[in-house]
Protein backbone atom coordinates (compact mmCIF):
# COMPACT_ATOMS: atom_id res chain seq x y z
CA UNK A 1 0.00 0.00 0.00
CA UNK A 2 1.26 3.47 -0.84
CA UNK A 3 -0.37 5.56 1.91
CA UNK A 4 -2.46 4.88 5.01
CA UNK A 5 -4.42 7.80 6.42
CA UNK A 6 -5.41 7.98 10.08
CA UNK A 7 -7.85 10.74 10.96
CA UNK A 8 -11.22 11.88 12.16
CA UNK A 9 -13.99 9.99 10.35
CA UNK A 10 -16.48 12.82 9.99
CA UNK A 11 -19.58 13.23 7.87
CA UNK A 12 -19.69 16.73 6.33
CA UNK A 13 -22.97 18.63 6.29
CA UNK A 14 -22.61 21.55 3.87
CA UNK A 15 -24.75 24.69 4.16
CA UNK A 16 -24.63 28.18 2.60
CA UNK A 17 -24.88 31.09 5.06
CA UNK A 18 -24.60 34.87 5.12
CA UNK A 19 -21.79 36.62 7.04
CA UNK A 20 -24.37 37.62 9.67
CA UNK A 21 -24.89 33.97 10.64
CA UNK A 22 -21.23 33.71 11.68
CA UNK A 23 -21.37 36.97 13.63
CA UNK A 24 -24.64 36.09 15.39
CA UNK A 25 -23.22 32.71 16.46
CA UNK A 26 -19.77 34.03 17.51
CA UNK A 27 -17.96 32.01 14.85
CA UNK A 28 -14.54 32.98 13.49
CA UNK A 29 -14.50 32.78 9.71
CA UNK A 30 -12.23 30.14 8.06
CA UNK A 31 -11.53 28.27 11.30
CA UNK A 32 -12.79 25.07 12.89
CA UNK A 33 -14.62 25.13 16.22
CA UNK A 34 -15.41 22.04 18.29
CA UNK A 35 -19.01 21.92 19.47
CA UNK A 36 -21.13 19.46 21.44
CA UNK A 37 -24.10 17.63 19.98
CA UNK A 38 -26.64 20.12 21.38
CA UNK A 39 -24.89 23.14 19.85
CA UNK A 40 -24.44 21.30 16.55
CA UNK A 41 -28.19 20.59 16.32
CA UNK A 42 -29.05 24.16 17.33
CA UNK A 43 -26.86 25.64 14.58
CA UNK A 44 -28.23 23.21 12.00
CA UNK A 45 -31.87 23.80 12.96
CA UNK A 46 -32.03 27.13 11.06
CA UNK A 47 -30.15 26.01 7.95
CA UNK A 48 -30.86 24.35 4.62
CA UNK A 49 -28.53 21.43 3.88
CA UNK A 50 -26.87 21.63 0.45
CA UNK A 51 -25.11 18.27 0.64
CA UNK A 52 -24.00 15.50 3.02
CA UNK A 53 -20.71 13.73 2.20
CA UNK A 54 -18.09 11.57 3.88
CA UNK A 55 -15.37 13.92 5.06
CA UNK A 56 -12.53 14.36 7.51
CA UNK A 57 -9.35 16.08 6.42
CA UNK A 58 -7.02 13.10 5.91
CA UNK A 59 -9.87 10.96 4.56
CA UNK A 60 -10.42 13.62 1.86
CA UNK A 61 -6.70 13.47 0.99
CA UNK A 62 -6.81 9.66 0.86
CA UNK A 63 -9.86 9.72 -1.45
CA UNK A 64 -7.97 12.11 -3.74
CA UNK A 65 -4.91 9.82 -3.75
CA UNK A 66 -7.14 6.88 -4.68
CA UNK A 67 -8.60 8.84 -7.60
CA UNK A 68 -5.03 9.43 -8.80
CA UNK A 69 -4.57 5.65 -8.99
CA UNK A 70 -2.72 4.97 -5.72
CA UNK A 71 -3.47 2.00 -3.44
CA UNK A 72 -4.51 3.60 -0.16
CA UNK A 73 -6.21 2.85 3.15
CA UNK A 74 -7.83 4.71 6.02
CA UNK A 75 -8.37 4.26 9.76
CA UNK A 76 -11.00 6.37 11.50
CA UNK A 77 -13.63 5.65 14.11
CA UNK A 78 -17.37 5.65 13.35
CA UNK A 79 -20.39 4.23 15.14
CA UNK A 80 -22.46 1.43 13.65
CA UNK A 81 -25.28 3.89 12.89
CA UNK A 82 -26.81 5.45 9.78
CA UNK A 83 -24.07 8.07 9.32
CA UNK A 84 -21.37 5.49 10.09
CA UNK A 85 -22.71 3.21 7.36
CA UNK A 86 -22.88 6.14 4.94
CA UNK A 87 -19.31 7.03 5.82
CA UNK A 88 -17.99 3.53 5.14
CA UNK A 89 -19.92 3.34 1.85
CA UNK A 90 -18.36 6.67 0.84
CA UNK A 91 -14.86 5.25 1.30
CA UNK A 92 -15.68 2.03 -0.54
CA UNK A 93 -16.99 4.05 -3.51
CA UNK A 94 -13.58 5.74 -3.64
CA UNK A 95 -11.71 2.38 -3.61
CA UNK A 96 -10.20 3.13 -0.20
CA UNK A 97 -9.45 0.12 2.04
CA UNK A 98 -11.09 0.77 5.42
CA UNK A 99 -9.08 -0.75 8.27
CA UNK A 100 -11.65 -0.36 11.02
CA UNK A 101 -14.49 -2.62 12.15
CA UNK A 102 -17.34 -0.46 13.41
CA UNK A 103 -19.29 -1.44 16.51
CA UNK A 104 -22.43 -0.22 18.28
CA UNK A 105 -21.22 2.68 20.45
CA UNK A 106 -23.00 4.96 22.90
CA UNK A 107 -21.67 8.02 21.03
CA UNK A 108 -22.79 8.79 17.45
CA UNK A 109 -20.63 9.13 14.33
CA UNK A 110 -18.91 12.53 14.11
CA UNK A 111 -20.31 15.32 11.96
CA UNK A 112 -18.95 18.62 10.69
CA UNK A 113 -21.17 21.55 9.79
CA UNK A 114 -19.43 23.37 6.92
CA UNK A 115 -20.73 26.91 6.53
CA UNK A 116 -19.99 28.51 3.16
CA UNK A 117 -20.19 32.33 3.07
CA UNK A 118 -20.73 34.28 -0.19
CA UNK A 119 -16.93 34.85 -0.48
CA UNK A 120 -16.50 31.01 -0.77
CA UNK A 121 -14.68 30.80 2.58
CA UNK A 122 -15.58 27.84 4.77
CA UNK A 123 -16.11 27.92 8.53
CA UNK A 124 -16.50 24.62 10.36
CA UNK A 125 -18.31 23.52 13.50
CA UNK A 126 -17.34 19.96 14.37
CA UNK A 127 -19.07 17.53 16.67
CA UNK A 128 -16.36 14.86 16.87
CA UNK A 129 -18.65 12.16 18.24
CA UNK A 130 -16.97 8.75 18.35
CA UNK A 131 -14.25 9.92 15.91
CA UNK A 132 -12.53 11.78 18.75
CA UNK A 133 -12.42 8.63 20.89
CA UNK A 134 -9.88 6.82 18.71
CA UNK A 135 -7.40 4.79 20.76
CA UNK A 136 -4.31 2.68 20.19
CA UNK A 137 -6.54 -0.43 19.93
CA UNK A 138 -8.07 1.06 16.76
CA UNK A 139 -4.69 1.29 14.98
CA UNK A 140 -4.04 -1.74 12.77
CA UNK A 141 -0.26 -2.23 13.09
CA UNK A 142 -0.02 -4.42 10.00
CA UNK A 143 -1.76 -1.79 7.88
CA UNK A 144 0.72 0.81 9.19
CA UNK A 145 3.76 -1.38 8.54
CA UNK A 146 2.53 -2.29 5.06
CA UNK A 147 2.23 1.29 3.85
CA UNK A 148 5.06 3.47 2.55
CA UNK A 149 3.71 6.54 4.37
CA UNK A 150 1.30 7.05 7.27
CA UNK A 151 -0.58 10.34 6.92
CA UNK A 152 -1.96 11.90 10.13
CA UNK A 153 -3.98 15.04 10.83
CA UNK A 154 -3.51 17.62 13.58
CA UNK A 155 -7.29 17.64 14.10
CA UNK A 156 -7.03 14.13 15.54
CA UNK A 157 -4.30 14.87 18.06
CA UNK A 158 -5.46 15.23 21.63
CA UNK A 159 -4.25 14.25 25.08
CA UNK A 160 -5.10 10.74 26.26
CA UNK A 161 -6.24 7.99 23.88
CA UNK A 162 -5.82 9.89 20.57
CA UNK A 163 -2.19 10.69 21.51
CA UNK A 164 -1.57 6.99 22.23
CA UNK A 165 -3.06 6.12 18.83
CA UNK A 166 -0.73 8.69 17.20
CA UNK A 167 2.32 7.33 19.06
CA UNK A 168 1.54 3.75 18.07
CA UNK A 169 1.14 4.75 14.42
CA UNK A 170 4.35 6.80 14.40
CA UNK A 171 6.40 4.06 16.08
CA UNK A 172 5.37 1.50 13.46
CA UNK A 173 5.52 3.71 10.36
CA UNK A 174 8.05 3.60 7.54
CA UNK A 175 7.56 7.34 6.98
CA UNK A 176 5.18 9.78 8.68
CA UNK A 177 3.45 12.80 7.17
CA UNK A 178 1.10 15.11 9.05
CA UNK A 179 -1.03 18.15 8.37
CA UNK A 180 -1.10 20.79 11.11
CA UNK A 181 -4.79 21.16 10.12
CA UNK A 182 -5.89 24.44 11.67
CA UNK A 183 -4.58 27.53 13.44
CA UNK A 184 -6.62 26.76 16.58
CA UNK A 185 -5.15 23.23 16.66
CA UNK A 186 -1.63 24.65 16.48
CA UNK A 187 -2.28 27.20 19.22
CA UNK A 188 -3.90 24.59 21.47
CA UNK A 189 -1.15 21.98 21.08
CA UNK A 190 1.87 24.13 20.17
CA UNK A 191 4.47 22.38 22.36
CA UNK A 192 3.41 18.91 21.20
CA UNK A 193 3.13 19.88 17.52
CA UNK A 194 6.59 21.48 17.60
CA UNK A 195 8.00 18.25 19.06
CA UNK A 196 6.29 16.23 16.31
CA UNK A 197 7.61 18.50 13.54
CA UNK A 198 11.14 18.56 14.91
CA UNK A 199 11.53 14.95 16.03
CA UNK A 200 8.91 12.60 14.62
CA UNK A 201 7.54 13.68 11.24
CA UNK A 202 9.22 13.17 7.87
CA UNK A 203 6.78 15.47 6.04
CA UNK A 204 4.84 18.40 7.51
CA UNK A 205 1.96 20.11 5.69
CA UNK A 206 0.85 23.54 6.90
CA UNK A 207 -0.52 26.82 5.67
CA UNK A 208 1.37 30.04 6.24
CA UNK A 209 -0.57 31.10 9.36
CA UNK A 210 -0.20 27.67 11.02
CA UNK A 211 3.56 27.35 10.55
CA UNK A 212 4.19 30.98 11.60
CA UNK A 213 2.15 30.44 14.76
CA UNK A 214 3.98 27.17 15.44
CA UNK A 215 7.43 28.79 15.52
CA UNK A 216 6.19 32.12 16.92
CA UNK A 217 7.12 34.48 14.10
CA UNK A 218 5.49 37.14 11.91
CA UNK A 219 8.27 36.88 9.32
CA UNK A 220 8.06 34.22 6.61
CA UNK A 221 11.83 34.29 6.07
CA UNK A 222 12.18 32.81 9.57
CA UNK A 223 9.91 29.95 8.50
CA UNK A 224 12.28 29.19 5.61
CA UNK A 225 15.30 29.29 7.92
CA UNK A 226 13.56 27.02 10.47
CA UNK A 227 12.53 24.55 7.75
CA UNK A 228 16.01 24.40 6.19
CA UNK A 229 17.55 23.63 9.59
CA UNK A 230 15.05 20.82 10.26
CA UNK A 231 16.51 18.64 7.54
CA UNK A 232 13.02 17.28 6.78
CA UNK A 233 10.36 18.05 4.21
CA UNK A 234 8.09 21.00 5.01
CA UNK A 235 5.30 21.89 2.58
CA UNK A 236 3.51 25.22 3.00
CA UNK A 237 0.48 26.59 1.16
CA UNK A 238 0.41 30.40 0.99
CA UNK A 239 -2.99 31.32 -0.44
CA UNK A 240 -2.57 33.72 -3.37
CA UNK A 241 1.23 33.38 -3.05
CA UNK A 242 1.09 29.73 -4.12
CA UNK A 243 3.02 27.01 -2.32
CA UNK A 244 6.58 26.25 -1.24
CA UNK A 245 8.37 23.03 -0.31
CA UNK A 246 11.60 23.03 1.69
CA UNK A 247 13.72 19.91 2.06
CA UNK A 248 17.01 20.81 3.82
CA UNK A 249 18.80 23.00 1.25
CA UNK A 250 16.38 22.33 -1.61
CA UNK A 251 13.54 24.79 -2.10
CA UNK A 252 10.80 24.64 -4.74
CA UNK A 253 7.92 27.04 -5.34
CA UNK A 254 4.73 26.97 -7.37
CA UNK A 255 2.25 29.74 -8.19
CA UNK A 256 -1.53 29.45 -8.09
CA UNK A 257 -3.70 28.67 -11.10
CA UNK A 258 -5.41 31.79 -12.47
CA UNK A 259 -9.01 32.52 -13.56
CA UNK A 260 -10.68 29.81 -11.49
CA UNK A 261 -14.39 29.97 -10.70
CA UNK A 262 -14.02 29.49 -6.95
CA UNK A 263 -17.21 28.36 -5.20
CA UNK A 264 -16.00 26.66 -2.01
CA UNK A 265 -12.54 26.50 -0.39
CA UNK A 266 -13.41 23.37 1.64
CA UNK A 267 -10.85 20.67 0.96
CA UNK A 268 -8.30 22.92 -0.78
CA UNK A 269 -5.55 21.91 1.66
CA UNK A 270 -6.69 18.27 1.78
CA UNK A 271 -6.55 17.87 -2.00
CA UNK A 272 -3.30 19.82 -2.22
CA UNK A 273 -1.82 17.16 0.08
CA UNK A 274 -3.26 14.41 -2.19
CA UNK A 275 -1.49 15.80 -5.21
CA UNK A 276 1.79 16.44 -3.41
CA UNK A 277 1.91 12.99 -1.80
CA UNK A 278 0.98 11.38 -5.14
CA UNK A 279 4.07 13.01 -6.63
CA UNK A 280 6.19 12.07 -3.63
CA UNK A 281 5.33 8.33 -3.61
CA UNK A 282 5.73 8.18 -7.39
CA UNK A 283 9.20 9.77 -7.26
CA UNK A 284 8.43 13.07 -8.98
CA UNK A 285 10.56 16.16 -8.29
CA UNK A 286 9.79 18.59 -5.47
CA UNK A 287 8.52 21.15 -8.00
CA UNK A 288 6.34 18.55 -9.76
CA UNK A 289 4.86 17.50 -6.39
CA UNK A 290 3.84 21.11 -5.75
CA UNK A 291 2.37 21.42 -9.24
CA UNK A 292 0.29 18.25 -8.76
CA UNK A 293 -0.91 19.54 -5.38
CA UNK A 294 -1.89 22.87 -6.95
CA UNK A 295 -3.71 21.12 -9.80
CA UNK A 296 -5.78 19.04 -7.34
CA UNK A 297 -6.63 21.95 -5.03
CA UNK A 298 -7.60 24.08 -8.05
CA UNK A 299 -10.12 21.42 -9.09
CA UNK A 300 -11.73 21.03 -5.67
CA UNK A 301 -12.32 24.74 -5.00
CA UNK A 302 -14.47 24.97 -8.14
CA UNK A 303 -17.07 22.52 -6.76
CA UNK A 304 -18.99 22.21 -3.48
CA UNK A 305 -17.54 19.86 -0.88
CA UNK A 306 -14.14 18.23 -0.42
CA UNK A 307 -14.42 15.16 -2.66
CA UNK A 308 -13.87 15.24 -6.41
CA UNK A 309 -16.62 13.46 -8.30
CA UNK A 310 -15.29 10.27 -9.88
Amino acid sequence: MKILGIGNAIVDVICKVEESFLINNNLTKSTMKLVDETEFKKLLSNLKIEDTVSGGSVANSIAGLSQLGNKVGFIGKVNDDDLGNKYEDGLKKENVDYFYSKKKESIPTGTCLILITPDSERTMCTFLGIAGKISENDVDVNAVKNSEITFLEGYLWDEGDPKKAFDKAIQNSNKVAMSLSDLFCVERHKKHFLDLVKNKLDITFANEQEIMSLIGTKNFEEVITFSKQLGKLVVITRGKNGAIAINSGEIAECGIQKNLKIVDLTGAGDLFASGFLHGFVNNLSLKENLEKGTEMSSKIIQIFGARLKG
